[in-house]
């Protein structure tokens, strides 16, 4: 097991699968860890491709009580993190609102980043505003963390139910569930940003490639939104898979062939 020492004095926690290949850093979805990625590790492990997953603060096996929940202070710890483990060049993957933090990094990373994968991503937008008309709105974000004061086990329920996709076996959803369960109290401060988040600018300045993945069934993420992220990209390429929100886990032999064919002509 490997932790993080973070600047502001808690313990973020990462796994470092090495290969000889391109390693990939895995970023999963709010409230979940990086275990949700072990078949995507697995089949990058299969292939020779190293594999980096972090747990958000909050989240997984990283500390509950960090100050700082921010998407910017996740973007940090994930930068440092790929600093540490000396990687010269990566790939990116984000999930929901991983993708926020996969672009965020990219950005920081600059020249070590060799392309960057959107997974049902909260990126460029999440929410509607001036020129992106997809997605719900910011005032139904912020009022996330009421809801979840309200009934907290009722509401993370309903999201693992919605996360896990139509049809989803009671396995999968209670898996699902009991990540957003575990969560810190102070979560739903990660989440409150993405009511103001825009990286459209920062999106359309990447000249490396970007595969942006959407779930045609994506009952959490506006599936317009891997449209217009492809789009938005230099160098974009729009995959649409018939799933929900979580393509890798509802239909993983699907999402890591086509995953892996892009990480490939990376290398």
């Amino acid at each position: 097991m490997a932790y993080l020492d973070t600047e502001d004095g808690g313990r973020v926690y990462y796994a470092h699968h090495r290969a000889p290949e391109l390693p990939v850093v895995l970023i999963h979805g709010w409230g979940m860890s990086g275990d949700y990625w072990a078949s995507a590790v697995e089949a990058l492990l299969a292939d020779g491709h190293g594999a980096i997953t972090v747990d958000h603060r909050g989240c997984g096996r990283s500390d509950r009580d960090f100050t700082d929940m921010s998407i910017d202070a996740i973007t940090r710890d994930v930068t440092a993190i790929v600093e540490h483990c000396g990687a010269p060049r990566v790939a990116l993957n984000g999930w929901s609102l991983g993708g926020a933090v996969a672009v965020a990094a990219a950005g920081l990373l600059g020249e070590r980043v060799a392309g960057l994968v959107l997974t049902c991503g909260a990126s460029p937008r999440y929410v509607q505003g001036e020129g992106f008309a997809h997605g719900g709105t910011a005032e139904d974000v912020l009022g996330i963390g009421a809801a979840i004061t309200a009934d907290r086990p009722g509401f993370f329920r309903a999201l693992a139910e919605g996360a896990s996709g139509e049809g989803a076996s009671e396995a999968m959803i209670g898996w699902v569930e009991r990540g957003f369960i575990a969560t810190g109290p102070r979560a739903s401060d990660t989440l409150a940003g993405l009511a103001t988040l825009d990286q459209r600018d920062l999106l359309a300045s990447f000249d490396f490639p970007v595969l942006s993945i959407g779930g045609a069934r994506d009952s959490i993420a506006d599936p317009a939104i891997a449209g217009f992220a492809a789009n938005c990209a230099r160098n974009g390429t729009l995959l649409t898979l018939d799933t929900g929100h979580s393509p890798q886990l509802e239909a993983p032999s699907a999402y890591n062939e086509a995953f892996l064919d892009f990480v490939r002509k990376l290398a």
